[in-house]
């Protein structure tokens, strides 16, 4: 837990417990549709949906745009975006319309190609530079099947990855920094199929000589990072680091590849065309459907003759690199008219925009108050961490974790309309988000922040 400064935790106490109470009295259909869940694992339809800080999820009513309705009726202006799978906002008409005429027209999926395959393949590799692409239902897939191939090219075991970076449900990435820098499995690692310690090396964010230090060893076959950390609050990349990163892996061998399912919030093109990045392969997922489960992973043309032409590489069946439902025709629909109608460059420049106003919002809040946070933002998407200056690992950002703050200024701001990232303080812009969506954040947050330091 951090050290946050100039605020009495018995005060904080008092504030979350009010704010839990009006969240348990205000929603009452949520709490009984929790209460009476009981087929299913942790009364949730899949176990992060019960991490909400008022001790019961909210329920779904409906949701268009930027703005979610709960079963109780209430409306909130909603910066959590499905933690990036609703990125291009809820229900997005082109996209829905997409969805319809493919349903009615019949097939689904089919294991059949479309004419939307080539025209998606085509738009990402405008879009993030590499030509050659195939599709999956998530980016933890696509990132399974990157590492096969990285693993079958270079004809070594390992992959290096960042202490707390986030790719999925992954087995090799559950690893961190231990005491003397080496990998070990992350806290709460649920039944890995393997210990990570024998199939990973670990480095951490923004530390060179660390990331030569596991290459030297010679038997890393990929690094797979994210442009910028995410899932442990946002950790940007010094200048520098990842042009560095890439060099490193090319004179050790090793192939890079490039995790863009959250740093899509960069621009268009990700920060992989938006830092002029130069990936071997690059993974994606989540907001490429508008809201369809969909991924994707795109590499360079050499590679990708080398694993065709590997005749002992069953690519079809036992590989690894398949199945049933990938690049279905329905998820194609989707992403085509996601990315050729809703996340256009125009789009982009909107939602960056309002990202840097939010952040300015919370940053002013911040600096009047005089709270030792931080902020930083990516493209279209902001996030606060309870430490200052911004943390330059994900060890260090880490340490700052503190649940009952989280707790607090989630349910402050989910009582007053405005939902974030449960997870962490993460807000995200989609094309529906409007200048007055932010600004009611920055006046909840102010009023948060001013109870806890007044």
């Amino acid at each position: 837990m951090s050290d946050n400064g100039a605020f009495d935790r018995t005060r904080l106490g008092r504030l979350l417990a009010a704010e839990r109470d009006a969240y348990a009295q205000d929603h009452p259909r949520s709490a009984a549709l929790f209460a009476d869940a009981s087929h299913l694992i942790g009364r949730v339809p899949m176990t992060w949906m019960g991490k909400w800080a008022g001790g019961f999820p909210l329920f779904l009513e409906s949701a268009h745009g930027a703005t979610l309705t709960d079963v109780d009726g209430h409306e909130y202006v909603d910066f959590a975006l499905g933690d990036t799978g609703a990125m291009a906002g809820h229900s997005p008409q082109p996209t829905v319309a997409a969805v319809r005429a493919r349903m009615e027209r019949g097939g689904m999926t089919t294991m059949l190609p479309t004419d939307d395959a080539e025209w998606v393949g085509a738009e990402l590799a405008r879009r993030f530079g590499l030509p050659l692409w195939s599709f999956t239902l998530s980016a933890t897939d696509a990132n399974r099947w990157a590492l096969r191939i990285a693993r079958r090219l270079t004809g070594r075991d390992k992959i290096l990855v960042f202490s707390h970076c986030y790719h999925g449900s992954v087995d090799e990435t559950f690893a961190v920094s231990g005491p003397g820098g080496e990998a070990v499995s992350r806290p709460g690692n649920v039944g890995p199929a393997v210990d990570p310690v024998a199939t990973t090396r670990v480095a951490e964010f923004n530390d060179l000589d660390g990331v030569e230090r596991a290459l030297a060893a010679g038997d890393v076959a990929a690094v797979l990072t994210e442009p910028a950390l995410t899932n442990i609050g946002i950790v940007a990349p010094e200048p520098g680091f990842l042009n560095s990163v890439a060099a490193l892996a090319r004179v050790h061998g090793a192939l890079l590849v490039i995790d863009e399912t959250h740093t899509f919030s960069a621009g268009p093109g990700g920060a992989t065309a938006a830092w002029g990045l130069e990936p071997d392969l690059l993974t994606i997922g989540k907001a490429i459907g508008g809201g369809i489960a969909c991924g994707a992973f795109g590499m360079r043309a050499e590679l990708a003759e080398r694993i065709l032409a590997d005749t002992d590489a069953d690519l079809v069946d036992v590989g690894g690199v398949g199945g049933t439902l990938a690049g279905n025709a329905l998820s194609l629909a989707a992403v085509r008219a996601t990315l050729g109608e809703v996340l256009t460059d125009a789009a982009f420049e909107h939602m960056i925009g309002l990202a840097t106003s939010f952040t300015a919002g919370v940053r002013s809040v911040i600096e009047r108050y005089g709270a030792p946070w931080s902020v930083t933002q990516l493209g279209a998407r902001t996030e606060y961490r309870f430490g200052t200056p911004a943390p330059v690992n994900g060890t260090d950002s880490a340490a700052l974790e503190d649940e009952e703050l989280a707790d607090y200024l989630h349910l402050a701001c989910a009582n007053r309309g405005i939902l974030l990232t449960p997870f962490h303080n993460m807000a995200l812009m989609s094309p529906a988000t409007t200048h007055a969506d932010v600004d009611r954040h920055t006046t909840v947050f102010e009023g948060a922040v001013a109870e806890l330091f007044g």
